[in-house]
């Protein structure tokens, strides 16, 4: 059977290297008689598996040695919790930015465990622009400031990292870990759901800063405790064993058959460029997003016509682009060009565009 390009924005595609590895040790891995599958986390070839995609990571991203990656459980939605049953404990209080609606539905999980501010927020118009922060925005004495640092379903990004001074910055990068290089050093935390850049559902990444640790709510969840978590190096359970796996080959396909983050950072801007390039050449199709905060991962664009999005999103269907329908609470088109998208599929995806246009003149 023929792939299509799915320009899903989660889960989303892998690349084929990985799948193709993958399914050549599906039934058996190495020696081991089983598959990753069958493995119990506590065998040694289990636990080498973990380790190695721990180091993948670390080296991959830079990340310094007094930060601790967790492989944890569920989707970064989980995180909304956990981040204030692990930080939200000192003056109880704790700054948003909303850009989207990921760091709106954060902000409003955490209004369950403290004083919560909106320190600036890009509703205004309807969420086409990141806010520009500086440190006199967010109160002296909040426990951490969150942001989202790529909004999947508005297609913006930060391009920029908000000095928060002594504040620890907390971000959401689900959406676009792994597509340029990050400087760690900047943020107190990192989570991202795997599902869109690194494995299949059911795991979520945490790089925490080892002082942050420690400081959960007497009442915090086992399971949410990322210190408990550290302390037993992501196993205190059974964890998502085979998405671990998986986000390892990954890891290891940027960084030997890519050639690392920067490397990645071009690919992807160069995917983008092709895409926005169009976008700005023609009158058709509208990208609602300000230029100085698009996103390289989700390229957002209507027709102004809502029958016409929904007929471009049906025969794009047809024609190979699958998942282009843009997010329900918003319409339009959402191309997902994350890593494992090749720039092939986004040039033809152009090419889909302009016969659409041509076909369908508007009234």
């Amino acid at each position: 059977m023929k792939r299509v390009y799915n320009f899903s924005a989660g889960p989303s595609m892998l690349p084929m290297p990985v799948l193709e590895r993958a399914a050549a040790e599906l039934v058996c891995y190495g020696d081991s008689g089983m598959s990753v599958m069958e493995m119990s986390h506590r065998s040694p070839e289990y636990e080498a598996i973990i380790a190695s995609a721990q180091e993948s990571l670390r080296k991959l991203m830079n990340v310094p040695d007094n930060y601790k990656i967790l492989f944890l459980q569920g989707g970064a939605s989980t995180q909304f919790a956990s981040v204030c049953y692990n930080l939200l404990t000192g003056s109880g209080k704790a700054d948003y930015v909303i850009s989207g609606q990921f760091s709106k539905k954060a902000a409003k999980e955490a209004a369950k465990y403290g004083d919560i501010k909106i320190a600036a927020s890009s509703e205004d118009k309807n969420n086409s622009y990141i806010p520009r922060l500086d440190r006199t925005d967010f109160r002296p004495d909040a426990d951490y400031v969150h942001i989202c640092f790529n909004n999947t379903i508005y297609g913006t990004k930060y391009y920029y990292i908000p000095d928060t001074g002594d504040i620890p910055l907390v971000a959401d990068m689900s959406s676009c870990i792994l597509s340029e290089p990050v400087d760690v050093s900047r943020f107190g935390v990192i989570y991202a759901g795997a599902q869109k850049n690194m494995a299949p559902a059911g795991l979520t990444v945490v790089i925490v800063r080892e002082d942050l640790l420690g400081r959960c709510r007497p009442d915090t969840p086992a399971m949410f405790d990322w210190k408990l978590m550290a302390d037993n190096d992501s196993m205190y359970n059974t964890p998502p064993c085979y998405p671990i796996y998986v986000a390892g080959l990954v890891y290891k396909w940027i960084l030997d058959d890519i050639g690392g983050l920067d490397k990645m950072a071009e690919i992807n801007r160069r995917k983008a460029g092709i895409l926005y390039s169009y976008l700005d050449s023609q009158s058709y199709y509208i990208a609602p997003v300000e230029p100085e905060s698009r996103s390289i991962m989700n390229v957002t664009f209507v027709t102004g016509d809502p029958d016409l999005d929904k007929k471009f999103a049906k025969e794009a269907g047809e024609a190979g682009f699958k998942n282009i329908k843009g997010h329900r609470s918003v319409g339009g088109m959402r191309a997902s060009i994350y890593n494992a998208m090749p720039e092939e599929g986004v040039s033809k995806l152009v090419e889909f565009m302009r016969s659409f246009a041509e076909s369908n003149p508007k009234k």
